[in-house]
């Protein structure tokens, strides 16, 4: 949308070029000031670039505000030191902005930065071992908006799933069924029965049942190694099935799953031992003892080790314990040497905050078995505290006594569940209440777009019941003249913003940055509504002035458009109306 204002910043810049001395248009930022008495817009490209071009940030600045004097669409520009530039638009340019908005149509805001780079996606990636569960909840719809946005800018996105089907947890998991197993035959079975690291909860007797219903008595009384392998196959599977149908109900699909132990089948960690033995990365020696802190596959004995310090870790990573057994991180170098081999030189994982530590080790391992051609982007997002009209509720996950995703889901919907996940920013926790959430109440930040987005859809029924149905075109083309109130420029420049904000919340891997957006949007719509209340010139239909009325359906109609593709990227439905 500020295309020939970027082009008259760059007409500034370019004069000092020279030899090695060139800056990319893309580069340009232009924003809001939150400062509205500082102007509409600002630019800092003199601050960016004062450098590159050897000048100093004040002078660079007064060239690029004389430049932008010379475009017919700026009514204003001063500098402000150190170097910023801030600067008005004629209000014309607004107004044309909004029948270039509803000539793009659902096409705007689709920006293409990367020409089908591919990039994947893994997210969710929960043991399966049990539903999915509140935290799961905010990974998979923080992945799935994070891939929704990658491919916005243009990215070919795989959503990919790790399935940690091998080690400790899937034994325990196979034992804990047979337990359930052996109480669907008639014995009693109480939570001692289990130990520290089984599952108890109630989701694996529906399992049994349907063993027993199939298998009767077969494996009861039978030895270990006569069940375990088939309980651990039948209970992954099954695991899967479930996740599968619990994302479903958030509208998730993921592409790919990857299986730990199909990996190591086909003897990845060995090649991925292979190649970092040929890049002098893997020794034999003794890790110190951590401090302050335990590490789970520390041993104070030899072991093969990854030098992942080499690449920015804080600790050398065990790969094979000293009885020849590998290390959990070994299965990490198989699936991400997978990953490699099957072409992502960028990768972004997405996983729970207690994973802190596995963020250099991670990135040691992609850099190092890539040989610097590959990079992965890890996001860590906090927990989700749940509560029932402002009282926490309590979970035991030891008793199986947890909120899952499918819960969530059928106490307040898909939408409220995928806009209240995304939030705010993944560092910080959400307090999501399941009373509030489906409020219709203005506090209810999921209602209050929502709402904007209906009010928009019943004055147009409003209108066409006083005049005639709208043409598309009629909006596109009719005369925006009286789009001259100061709210009305602020809702309009706001909407101008939606493709910037699309990137920015993509390159910063930030998908909470669509809902504040959308927040603003519906703000400045909501704030249009209640001055019409007050102030019959601002009213958005005036029955004696249709060309008035059509210029702010114009409006309206391209904040529909905007409201609608901020919906569709989060993953809800727009509502038409509130009931």
């Amino acid at each position: 949308m500020f295309e020939t204002i970027i082009d008259s910043i760059f007409c500034a810049l370019e004069r000092f070029f020279g030899e090695g001395r060139t800056v990319s248009k893309k580069d340009i930022l232009i924003d809001s000031p939150k400062d509205r008495a500082l102007g509409e817009l600002f630019t800092n490209a003199a601050m960016a670039f004062s450098k590159r071009l050897c000048l100093a940030p004040g002078v660079l600045a007064k060239h690029v505000a004389d430049s932008l004097l010379e475009n017919e669409n700026v009514a204003e520009a001063a500098v402000a030191m150190p170097g910023f530039v801030n600067f008005n638009l004629k209000k014309r340019y607004w107004q044309d902005s909004v029948a270039n908005i509803i000539t793009q149509g659902e096409e705007y805001g689709y920006v293409n930065l990367k020409n089908g780079e591919s990039v994947n996606v893994e997210f969710v990636s929960a043991n399966p071992t049990g539903p999915l569960h509140t935290g799961h909840a905010r990974n998979a719809v923080f992945g799935s908006v994070i891939a929704n946005l990658l491919e916005r800018i243009g990215h070919k996105v795989t959503r990919e799933f790790y399935v940690n089907d091998k080690g400790n947890q899937i034994e325990s998991l196979a034992k804990s069924l047979y337990l359930r197993y052996r109480e669907s035959l008639g014995s009693k079975i109480s939570l001692n029965n289990f130990s520290d690291d089984m599952y108890c909860g109630d989701y694996l007797k529906e399992l049994a049942d349907e063993l027993v219903c199939k298998h009767q008595d077969e494996f009861l009384n039978k030895d270990e190694s006569d069940w375990i392998e088939f309980f651990k196959d039948f209970a992954v599977k099954k695991m899967l099935q479930n996740i599968e149908a619990d994302l479903a109900s958030l509208d998730i699909k993921i592409d790919i799953y990857t299986s730990e132990t199909a990996l190591c089948n086909r003897k990845l960690v060995e090649e991925a031992l292979a190649i970092l033995t040929r890049g002098n990365n893997i020794y034999e020696g003794i890790l110190p003892k951590p401090k302050g802190f335990v590490l789970d596959d520390w041993e104070e004995r030899p072991q093969t080790l990854f030098k992942s310090t080499k690449y920015g870790d804080d600790i050398d990573r065990p790969i094979k314990k000293s009885d020849g057994s590998w290390t959990y991180f070994a299965g990490d170098l198989a699936y991400h040497l997978d990953k490699i081999k099957r072409g992502y030189n960028r990768m972004v994982a997405i996983l729970g905050a207690d994973h802190n530590g596995y963020v250099n080790r991670l990135k040691a391992a992609v850099t190092a078995l890539s040989s610097g051609a590959a990079d992965i982007e890890i996001r860590l997002y906090q927990l989700v505290n749940f509560m029932e009209n402002g009282v926490a509720v309590r979970m035991s996950k030891r008793a199986g006594n947890f909120i899952t995703l499918k819960k969530i889901v059928e106490r307040v919907g898909k939408d409220a569940t995928r806009y209240m996940m995304i939030s705010r920013h993944h560092d910080v926790m959400i307090d999501f209440d399941f009373v509030k959430t489906v409020e219709f109440s203005m506090e209810n930040p999921v209602f209050y777009v929502q709402y904007a987005y209906a009010r928009i859809c019943s004055i147009f029924r409003n209108f066409e019941s006083n005049f005639e149905k709208i043409d598309v075109d009629e909006l596109k083309n009719c005369n925006k003249d009286s789009l001259t109130d100061e709210a009305e420029i602020l809702l309009i420049k706001a909407l101008c913003f939606w493709p910037n904000r699309i990137v920015s919340a993509a390159v910063a891997i930030e998908p909470h940055r669509i809902p504040v957006y959308l927040q603003e949007i519906a703000h400045l719509f909501h704030s249009l509504w209640n001055n019409g209340k007050y102030n019959a010139e601002l009213r958005f239909i005036d029955v004696n002035n249709e060309t008035k009325s059509l210029a702010r359906l114009s409006m309206l109609y391209a904040t529909k458009l905007v409201l609608e593709d901020g919906f569709n990227l989060i993953g809800i439905k727009p509502m038409k109306e509130m009931k």
